[in-house]
């Protein structure tokens, strides 16, 4: 797995990462709306398990490196998904509280739409975010995604869900190219979703 942006590169798991990936999923701030801080003996297990198990599926979360400084600043990717007993597919974006501001979660964000759509196939991606995580639900907003309501969770959770289409997509570069555009695809209709306020 490698997807790469201007400033980030998402990439497979390397046994340098395991110690930024368990200090990220052990910060209370980053996990304040995932459900809190996780065990870090048992993320150290999962990742090395990780590293040790078949070749990578592209429904997990991946490091994602800030290429300036070569350091884990995220983890972030696709993860299956079952919602109100349909199946659906997550795009998650997680970063380091050193990361925020940045625009990373858009950057990203918009490059694992573009490989779930163009490259997997997939017709659909959803968000699930708590309520009162505004950050979050701003970067769904910047990627297009609508708000469809909420959904009940495992532990009795209520989740806002996001979601977008590729039709959707697709209708925004055909709107693009009635107004005149010349470019009519992804990355035009994406160019229509930037960032104009820091995000995490």
């Amino acid at each position: 797995m490698r997807i790469e942006t201007e400033r980030l590169l998402l990439r497979t798991l390397d046994e340098g990462d395991i110690d930024a990936l368990v200090g990220l999923w052990t910060d209370p701030q980053v996990t304040a709306f995932l459900g809190g801080p996780r065990n870090p003996e048992e993320l150290r297990r999962s990742f090395c398990e990780d590293l040790r198990g078949q070749a990578p599926h592209p429904h997990d979360l991946w490091p994602v490196v800030e290429k300036s400084s070569g350091d884990v600043v995220g983890h972030c990717g696709l993860l299956a998904k079952e919602v109100d007993g349909l199946p659906e597919v997550e795009l998650v974006y997680i970063l380091a509280a050193s990361a925020w501001g940045k625009g990373y979660a858009t950057e990203i964000g918009r490059a694992l739409m573009q490989f779930a759509f163009e490259e997997m196939g997939l017709t659909r991606l959803i968000c699930l975010i708590m309520p009162g995580n505004e950050a979050s639900g701003r970067v769904a907003a910047r990627l297009g995604m609508r708000s469809e309501g909420l959904t009940a969770r495992p532990g009795n959770r209520m989740l806002r869900v996001y979601a977008i289409s590729s039709a959707l997509m697709a209708m925004d570069c055909l709107e693009e190219r009635a107004a005149g555009g010349d470019r009519g695809s992804f990355e035009r209709a994406m160019a229509r979703i930037r960032d104009t306020e820091p995000d995490v």
